[in-house]
């Protein structure tokens, strides 16, 4: 076929079939090649100026989504998580990979299925065996991968973790325990240091768009705030997406406090109780329900349109206009959709899709209740990393 059929990526461009949008900026994110990644500005590296965006073309877009790994709690990005010595980070561990890879709740929290690798460098096989039993009984579980040894950052770590998403490219979540236990040994103590260690694993993460939790140890000294207690300097927050502590008013308790602070989402404080018999952590109660988008009228009227009994619709901007009856311009429908493209796919199970053909753009939606809510893209734009995973661009 002549034509090139695109579904949401990383480097898409979507505009009206009016008419694309000016460039604008000494360099703009628009003269980037068709298949690059505009996250990636080495191909503009080598010209003067800054490389710059307009709102337009930001809006003209869809970049690709950190959908949750655990609602309100994991996203897919980079995390740290302290907390003192022998405090049960372990069991917490366990429980967190436990629950993403086989996608059963967790606290009341929806939990999306995922491959699951986890660096226990602290442990060892016959005590992972054992704490696994105790808190999971006997389980066949596939998407579950444990290793404890692996090399150090700039020592060959980078290389293993790359190793490992290339043969599952599934994963979804890596959690290493510890930090202390892969960093250089010849890292001085500074934030330049902290905050360039901690970057390095979250590039890989980014890359992949999988979520990637470190495990770290508090200071002795308390804080005020309960994240100044995270042992080393502040760049070790700063370079994350999101952080963890975890603690207790009392060493003995089986009551534990989890809070959680990060970019993209709401403070949280989770209330614990360890089971004395299998030491899994158990819910008490939340500080605050979990916070939820509010509905968005646009998404509801498309969504009352596209359903089982009108599975796809197919058409130009002004045709989709037209057919849900809003007085929005072709341009704002357009780039509504490239910017709702993740919640329509998760909250709605529709995939909006949009192609170029002669006649001007095409956009299709189509309701899949089976659809992947995942909606990732990796780093070779036109591939997929599952047969379901419908918001990638295809060329045929």
């Amino acid at each position: 076929m002549n034509e090139q059929k695109e579904m949401t990526a990383l480097n898409s461009s979507v505009g009206a079939d009016e008419g694309q949008s000016p460039k604008t900026g000494n360099h703009s994110i628009n003269d980037l090649s068709d298949d690059c990644n505009p996250f990636d500005v080495t191909e503009l590296s080598d010209k003067p100026g800054l490389i710059t965006v307009s709102m337009t073309e930001l809006f003209n877009k869809v970049y690709q989504s950190k959908p949750p790994i655990i609602d309100g709690l994991l996203y897919r990005d980079t995390y740290i998580l302290v907390g003192s010595p022998k405090v049960g980070k372990s069991f917490l561990m366990a429980q967190l990979a436990y629950h993403i890879s086989t996608g059963k709740p967790l606290w009341g929290f929806d939990v999306r299925k995922g491959k699951v690798l986890y660096l226990a460098l602290e442990d060892d096989y016959p005590r992972l065996q054992k704490r696994m039993y105790r808190m999971f009984g006997v389980n066949e579980n596939e998407n579950l991968f444990f290793s404890v040894s692996a090399s150090q950052l700039n020592s060959g770590l980078e290389d293993q973790l790359e190793r490992f998403l290339k043969d599952h490219p599934d994963t979804d979540f890596i959690i290493i325990d510890t930090f202390h236990r892969i960093r250089d040994d010849g890292d001085e103590v500074s934030y330049k240091k902290d905050y360039e260690a901690e970057a390095q694993l979250k590039a890989i993460a980014d890359k992949h768009n999988i979520c990637m939790l470190i495990v770290h140890h508090t200071r002795k000294e308390r804080a005020e705030d309960i994240f100044e207690m995270i042992s080393g300097t502040n760049g070790l927050l700063g370079a994350a997406d999101g952080g963890f502590v975890l603690y207790k008013d009392k060493r003995t308790s089986l009551n534990a406090t989890l809070e959680l602070t990060g970019r993209d989402q709401p403070d949280q404080k989770v209330f614990l109780k360890k089971n004395p018999d299998t030491l899994i952590w158990e819910l008490d109660h939340v500080e605050t329900e979990l916070w939820k988008e509010p509905p968005d009228p646009f998404l509801e009227i498309i969504a009352n349109r596209i359903n089982a009994e009108n599975p796809t619709w197919s058409g130009t901007p002004t045709d989709l206009c037209e057919y849900l009856s809003t007085d929005l311009k072709p341009n704002a429908i357009t780039q509504k959709l490239n910017v709702n493209v993740n919640r329509l796919l998760n909250e709605y199970q529709i995939a909006y899709r949009h192609r170029r053909t002669h006649e001007g753009r095409k956009i299709t939606l189509i309701y899949n209740n089976g659809v992947s809510k995942r909606d990732s893209c990796d780093g070779n734009l036109g591939t997929t990393k599952t047969p379901t995973q419908s918001s990638q661009i295809v060329t045929q």
